[in-house]
């Protein structure tokens, strides 16, 4: 593409941001369809967050920008505005910047992976789900997932106080939802899902006990780069239908091009 004084400009803001596989998918999306548009990733510390939030503010042919690990839950304050599911949720992972400067929050991860699950022929009514994660994209994820009607969910994090607070953020929005803090092994679920950064390096542990998983299960990924994490080789070798994380950007990716269109 040809890159104008025209072009409107997007952002993508993490730390780290080298693995960050989404790039490459929007600025395909946009090409594909004769957008005028581009997509950067931004490398912003923790520390520098309010900074940057209020530098995005004035560059007048910024549309929006995603949000990826860690920022997820810390840029809610910062901003002007949140949608229904950011609220929900406490967590964002896409921001529009209005022409008056105002920076409105949403929250899109869940939607896109509860879509992704419904399109490969996963039923969500009266499943039983595991989630490791307690951070941005599982909040979004979790949500998505009871709103979508799930009959339980699970929770494991390593931090065993973010696990209980989502449980019971989750149990007071989503009462008809059994809620409930568990352990590493995820025996006894229908759908298992890692929404944690485990998977991003060669070295990484798994994010839960493995040795739980069976070929009854649907397992999934949120990691998008490597596409197969150690992760889910694990669960395919346990004959698990598995699904990759780049499925749950796809579907976010025309959700996330009209959430960044400015309103006046």
């Amino acid at each position: 593409m040809v890159i104008t004084g025209k072009t409107a400009l997007f952002g993508l803001i993490g730390h780290p941001i080298e693995h960050v596989g989404s790039p490459a998918l929007i600025n395909a999306y946009m090409a594909e369809r004769g957008r005028d548009g581009v997509l950067i990733p931004i490398h912003v510390t923790p520390s520098d967050l309010e900074k940057v939030v209020d530098g995005l503010r004035c560059l007048r042919n910024l549309r929006g920008f995603l949000v990826t690990i860690p920022h997820k839950q810390t840029i809610v304050p910062l901003l002007d505005r949140l949608t229904e599911a950011a609220e929900l949720s406490g967590a964002v992972n896409v921001v529009r910047r209005d022409v008056d400067g105002n920076l409105v929050g949403d929250q899109l991860d869940g939607e896109g992976f509860a879509t992704a699950l419904r399109k490969s022929g996963i039923s969500l009514t009266g499943a039983r789900i595991y989630m490791a994660g307690a951070g941005g994209v599982a909040a979004g994820i979790g949500f998505a997932l009871a709103r979508q009607g799930a009959r339980a969910i699970t929770i494991f994090n390593r931090t065993h106080s973010r696990a209980d607070e989502l449980t019971q953020r989750l149990r007071g929005a989503f009462p008809q939802c059994d809620v409930r803090t568990g352990d590493s092994n995820p025996r006894g679920h229908d759908i298992v899902v890692n929404a944690t950064s485990l998977g991003l390096t060669v070295n990484d542990p798994y994010p839960m006990n493995v040795n739980g998983l069976n070929a009854a299960m649907t397992v999934a990924d949120v990691i998008i780069n490597p596409r197969e994490t150690a992760f889910l080789r694990a669960a395919a070798v346990r004959g698990c239908r598995i699904q990759y994380g780049f499925r749950m950007v796809e579907e976010q990716l025309p959700l996330m091009m009209q959430a960044m269109d400015p309103v006046s």
